[in-house]
């Protein structure tokens, strides 16, 4: 049994040990947006294909940070953030009023959901929906999403 410990911990130094990189954590500093869609009628696919060919440049394959900007009554604000978190989402920020944007209600706040996740088009729009369903049982909508990746130099090059 001893022979076998040696020859997995050999084998785990050679091959990596399948160790992957850390997760992306949501609050670093050099974060940018590089995809982001505030009408309803565009379609994720549309916004990624064309955040691909834009600077700073979205990478598919790559975790980034989605965000999902919704207007809520202020009183409904902690049951949002409850229910999105069974789901990995934690607030960004919460409690910016909104009540003079045209159409927002007295008493509306925006509240950010945001979770890390490698995206794409199809996941993307599922979670597009659930928030659009969540906003509207609670009384609010969907402002729109993006989604942040960190900066790379070569983002910045155009490259």
């Amino acid at each position: 049994m001893r022979t076998r410990d040696n020859s997995t911990r050999w084998l785990r130094r050679l091959f990596g040990g399948g160790r992957s990189a850390p997760p992306l954590d949501p609050d670093r500093e050099d974060l940018v947006v590089v995809a982001s869609c505030f009408d309803d009628v565009e379609a994720c696919s549309t916004t990624l294909e064309r955040a691909a060919s834009e600077t700073p440049v979205w990478r598919a394959g790559e975790e980034a940070v989605l965000r999902h900007h919704l207007r809520l009554p202020a009183t409904t604000v902690g049951e949002a953030e409850s229910i999105a978190a069974q789901d990995g989402y934690r607030p960004r920020r919460t409690g910016v009023a909104v009540a003079d944007t045209p159409g927002a209600a007295e008493g509306t706040v925006e509240l950010v959901l945001q979770r890390v996740q490698v995206l794409d088009a199809l996941h993307c729009s599922q979670e597009r929906s659930r928030m659009a369903g969540l906003a509207q049982r609670l009384g609010g909508d969907v402002a729109g999403w993006d989604a942040m990746q960190p900066v790379r130099e070569m983002d910045t090059q155009g490259n």
